[in-house]
């Protein structure tokens, strides 16, 4: 029973702003009107009035503030979540009054402030994207329910605000309580397409559908006989159909890794392309996994392959905490035959390094409206 004292003692002391409803506006415009209208008159019912609208008052605020004590909230979140994509968690409220149940009370997140950039703090909004509503929380009971979180930005998030609001019993304040997790979340860069993304992922997906044709023993397609080509391939029933020498291709047996080179020499100025190069990394690597397309991604101090050394989620939690950091670059792309990518803020150093097959996208290659420039 003590500790339950100091539990409803603690939540009471706690931190609550109040901000007055039009109700309350009302209501004190009344009383402000029968405490001058008894006052002039001297008239016992309106001191009687005045009293009975004084006590109503304060009675609202003290049970109000008794709804919002003793709540505690925790967030079960899952295992993999990417900035701006809305992810499914479970909310839990727990009231710790064993006697008394919470009325009306409204579950929101509250906007973070975010790193400090170009001397301008970011606020971050909140992960909550819809606020909760309980009608009732009985006491010493455990609610559940399934929510939408979203995340602004990548990295790890070490504590996340939300707030419990009421205006019970009378809807006169509404009264917030703020609540902080403390907990460290790992959360991955969108993956999201961006202006640009897209269009170079049908590059992407173009190139490797090139590479498959080849002599392997899986059939690919029927097409024209072109000048020169061996005639130990052609198909004579579709040229005899066709009117036109016809060619049997077959598809390679294996195929040509994609490899993404993320450059992270990157001047303070550029930061923000920074963030933007991570994303299409991000964008890349997801996409190409979905396609089970094999993937080398390299950077200064990191190399792995999907699916023989990892998948791609190792990848995502190295982009979720990179930061730009100068180190050796790769004189050559570790796969000639490879498809190659490479990120950099100097792509004219890449190119005399042996990169000039690579499709090399600098700060000036994504735009709103595609990729431009940068080849």
């Amino acid at each position: 029973m003590r500790e339950r004292i100091r539990q409803l003692y603690y939540g009471l002391r706690r931190g609550i702003r109040y901000r007055i409803t039009r109700g309350g506006l009302l209501f004190t415009f009344a009383i402000i009107l029968v405490a001058a209208a008894a006052a002039v008159s001297g008239n016992n019912l309106l001191f009687l009035i005045l009293a009975t609208m004084l006590a109503t008052l304060l009675v609202s605020g003290f049970i109000s503030r008794l709804c919002l004590a003793g709540l505690e909230l925790d967030l079960l979140l899952p295992e993999h979540i990417s900035a701006g994509r809305a992810a499914r968690a479970k909310l839990y409220v727990r009231n710790l009054k064993g006697w008394m149940p919470s009325f009306s009370i409204h579950v929101t997140g509250v906007a973070e402030r975010g790193p400090v950039k170009l001397g301008r703090v970011r606020e971050q909004p909140a992960i909550l994207t819809a606020p909760v509503y309980f009608p009732v929380i009985p006491g010493g009971a455990i609610l559940e329910e399934s929510v939408d979180v979203r995340f602004a930005r990548r990295g790890t998030h070490r504590q996340n605000s939300f707030a419990f609001t009421t205006r019970f019993p009378f809807g006169f304040l509404d009264k917030t309580a703020r609540v902080m997790l403390r907990r460290e979340v790992l959360v991955y860069p969108s993956i999201e397409p961006q202006g640009g993304f897209a269009e170079l992922l049908s590059i992407i997906v173009g190139e490797i559908e090139s590479h498959m044709i080849g002599l392997g023993r899986d059939f690919y397609r029927i097409r024209p006989y072109e000048a020169f080509e061996s005639a130990r391939h052609l198909d004579w029933k579709a040229s005899a159909h066709t009117g036109d020498l016809q060619v049997r291709e077959f598809a390679r047996e294996q195929e040509p890794a994609v490899e993404i080179f993320l450059d992270r020499d990157v001047p303070p100025h550029l930061e923000d392309w920074f963030e933007r190069a991570v994303e299409c990394c991000s964008y890349l690597a997801w996409s190409l996994w979905e396609m089970g397309a094999g993937i080398r991604f390299r950077s200064q101090q990191f190399d792995i392959r999907v699916p023989e050394e990892g998948d791609v989620y190792t990848i995502l939690k190295y982009l979720a905490l990179v930061f730009p950091q100068a180190g050796k670059l790769p004189e050559a792309p570790a796969d000639e035959s490879s498809f190659q990518i490479v990120l950099s803020a100097s792509p004219r150093l890449f190119r005399d390094l042996g990169w000039a097959p690579a499709h090399v996208l600098g700060p000036e290659a994504f735009s709103s409206s595609g990729l431009r420039g940068g080849y």
